[in-house]
């Protein structure tokens, strides 16, 4: 009897150990939906300049909504937009549900609860307080649908808020359709509602009409609404809409949204860190998927570059700004989606053959001229080199020349070259002025000023690009003409100074003060950030800029002392002079693209455990999982790239080198799904809060003496294997005899 018991608790115990190794497996199969952690609020409130939107859409589509409000402290929602023109705001087609007896001569807004607000990449809700009305969205592609949610047995209305010249017609059939005109070009929309109502429109004014919609008060209290956006005309915004959305199913479209950013969010997987590091990682991984976007409808598009149809092409893709993106957000695709960059960059050569210049921020209606530098040169150069190459390539290359030798470097300018270029053509720098004196170059822009020294070594980044394309295309002349053009930046090191600092056209020094001089964002000599941000950005020639300043040991000095030194007045003077300038540390902008690179320059010196040390305190500092999660403009992806890689422990230092240097992840484990079926692994166990400092490293089962490893490492697959501590290892990865070869492109 005592027998048959213990084998029949024995039998128990087996079958229940089997039921829960199941049961493991079952829970082990099931990967996180890493879409869980991505909060579009974060950054919803700027230090000085634009927030980040709440923002839905599809990856890289054409359609973005964002609820239209200052930013996420603003308690009036205006309206909501079925499309906006720019990752950053234009709204357009812009609509609110009204309830009661509003007055039609009035511009209604409506107060809103953070508290009842949802959002997510695909799908939104918001209660507007002054109407009762829950509002709900989820976009498609070219589409989108709305659910307006009246509560009360009252008037149900829509505002057709008008921004830009709409023309608003309620058809026989109940659609809706629209038109709104916009920088020489224009948008349609064709929308339909499950419940038809009857329509009015008020002028308000001579110049706005606005238009509304209103429902008798036994209609059902929600009312639908989708809709399709078309830059092309009516009739295709109605097929667009067909061909996404053919029924009523909102949560089909919702599905597809989330199925969508499911797919892309968690093309990255993360083990370990904290819940606020990996909603800080994914949510950066949203924002780098906002730009550039697809603007073809079926087989068609239309190009405000030339004013045509076209049919039959590629995808084209619209809306970058390079000066920003080049660093991080095109380096991330080449690495998650070489095959949608080689469409954006082929969508750049054909605004090329389009327009007769390589843009530089090409947005929807054309290039717009913003920043300083050719920045698309470094772009396709760092693209070419990481293998990703389906685009013309020699297009491309008389597009980079073109640009160099017969488009103006004076910022914000759209124009052929002045006699500002055939200076800097003939003298090797661009003219300052002193200050005080007066500008007798009519080109220069009124605010943007001549920026003589950002301009200079910006075009000797780009010439540098030119010069390494024009070697992988064999053209030996025109690499000779433009590394000797690349050697610019030598010219405005005034070594007493220690600074890269301003000539006047007859050549002599203007001495000012590069922390502080220069006018509104020292737009006079350098751009949006002053002489300490400008003094690193060679990044494309590190050995040389460290013999400019005296070697390793000096340039590690200056480094440590970028981050020590103090503003010298009051950060209300600096703001109020420097408002681009944000996420200070020292003299060191975290808040500002050009200061990227900068903490990862330690790994070329004899002390890379700074990078790390730097690197975790950067992120655990500026971004945070809050609405004050961005330090500066983010740019639609430009920023938080920096984000995405860094949290992982790597970094593309030098556009247009093929290598990453490595960081401090803030993860144990990060696994990359890349698209040619292999993965790329970060495996760091040891990895914490406290455990930042790399103790020693192997890649693929071999020791790694230095912090770095190439593009090809990468989309190779392999593993990366970091120990981690808590201490420094001094030892490992210095740079005790050169910076390694990759490092010294000539």
């Amino acid at each position: 009897m005592h027998k048959f018991k213990n084998t029949k608790i024995k039998s128990q115990l087996g079958l229940l150990l089997i039921v829960l190794g199941l049961v493991s497996c079952i829970q082990n199969s099931e990967k996180v939906d890493n879409l869980q952690y991505v909060d579009p609020q974060i950054g919803g409130v700027a230090p000085f300049l634009q927030p980040t939107r709440t923002r839905m859409h599809i990856p890289n589509s054409m359609v973005r909504m964002y609820p239209d409000r200052k930013d996420y402290r603003d308690d009036q929602i205006r309206s909501f937009p079925l499309i906006v023109r720019n990752h950053r705001s234009q709204p357009i087609f812009n609509v609110l549900p009204v309830a009661g007896d509003f007055p039609e001569n009035q511009h209604p807004v409506s107060a809103w609860d953070q508290e009842l607000e949802f959002a997510s990449p695909y799908y939104y809700s918001t209660w507007l307080e002054d109407f009762n009305i829950t509002v709900e969205y989820t976009p498609g592609e070219k589409t989108g649908f709305y659910r307006f949610n009246y509560s009360d047995e009252e008037v149900k209305k829509l505002f057709l808020k008008d921004l830009s010249g709409n023309d608003w017609n309620l058809n026989d059939d109940g659609s809706l359709t629209g038109t709104e005109s916009f920088e020489g070009m224009n948008a349609f929309a064709y929308g339909v509602f499950d419940v038809q109502g009857e329509f009015s429109q008020v002028s308000v004014n001579s110049s706005t009409i606005n238009s509304w919609i209103s429902w008798i008060e036994s209609s059902k209290k929600q009312i639908n609404f989708k809709y399709g956006i078309s830059y092309i005309s009516i009739e295709q915004a109605k097929r667009n809409l067909e061909n996404e959305i053919p029924d009523w199913n909102f949560e089909n479209v919702k599905n597809n949204a989330r199925g969508k950013w499911s797919s892309v969010i968690n093309q990255i997987e993360v083990e370990g860190g904290t819940e606020a590091q990996k909603r800080s990682f994914y949510t950066a991984l949203y924002r780098s998927f906002e730009r550039m976007i697809n603007i073809t409808e079926g087989e068609r598009y239309y190009s405000n570059y030339d004013k045509t149809i076209h049919e039959n092409e590629r995808d084209f893709y619209v809306d970058d700004w390079v000066w920003d993106t080049y660093l991080a957000l095109h380096p991330l695709r080449y690495i998650l989606n070489p095959d949608l960059e080689s469409d954006m960059i082929s969508s750049y050569l054909r605004m090329y053959e389009q327009s007769g210049w390589l843009p530089q921020f090409p947005q929807l209606y054309g290039d717009s001229p913003s920043m300083n530098g050719f920045h698309s040169t470094i772009m396709i150069l760092d693209a070419w080199r990481k293998g990703v190459r389906d685009f013309d390539v020699q297009v491309a290359y008389e597009a980079m020349k073109k640009n160099a030798l017969e488009e103006t470097m004076v910022p914000w300018r759209n124009d052929p070259a002045c006699e500002l270029d055939t200076f800097y053509y003939e003298n090797g720098y661009f003219p300052a002025l002193h200050p005080g004196e007066q500008e007798t170059v009519a080109l220069v822009h009124s605010f943007e000023k001549r920026q003589a020294v950002a301009v200079t070594l910006g075009h000797s980044y780009d010439d540098w690009a030119l010069a390494q394309m024009a070697k992988e295309l064999g053209k030996m002349d025109d690499y000779k003409f433009f590394s000797e053009r690349a050697n610019n930046y030598k010219n405005l090191y005034w070594k007493e100074k220690g600074f890269f600092m301003p000539k006047d056209k007859n050549g002599n020094w203007i001495d000012i003060d590069p922390k502080f001089d220069g006018g509104m964002g020292g737009r006079d000599y350098y751009d949006e950030n002053n002489g300490w941000t400008y003094l690193w950005n060679v990044q494309q020639d590190i050995p040389g800029l460290q013999k400019l300043m005296g070697g390793v040991d000096i340039f590690e000095q200056r480094l440590d002392q970028l981050f020590r030194e103090n503003l010298g007045r009051s950060t209300y003077a600096l703001n109020a002079r420097f408002p681009d300038f944000t996420g200070i540390v020292g003299q060191f902008s975290m808040g500002n693209e050009p200061s990227f690179h900068i903490p990862y320059l330690y790994n070329l010196t004899g002390s890379p455990w700074k990078t790390q040390k730097k690197i975790r305190m950067l992120l655990n500092t500026w971004f945070k999982d809050n609405i004050f999660g961005i330090p500066g403009d983010e740019d639609g992806g430009g920023m938080s790239a920096f984000v995405v890689f860094s949290s992982m422990g790597f970094y593309p230092i030098t556009p247009g080198v093929p290598v990453y240097t490595i960081g401090s992840p803030v993860f144990s484990k990060v696994t990359i799904n890349l698209p040619n079926e292999k993965k790329f692994v970060i495996s760091a166990p040891g990895c914490s809060v406290k455990n930042k400092y790399i103790q020693s490293a192997k890649f693929n089962g071999k020791n790694l003496d230095g912090p770095w490893f190439t593009h090809d490492d990468l989309m190779n697959g392999g593993t990366l294997e970091l120990v981690i501590g808590a201490y420094p290892n001094r030892e490992w990865g210095t740079n005790k005899k050169s910076i390694p070869e990759f490092f010294q492109y000539k």
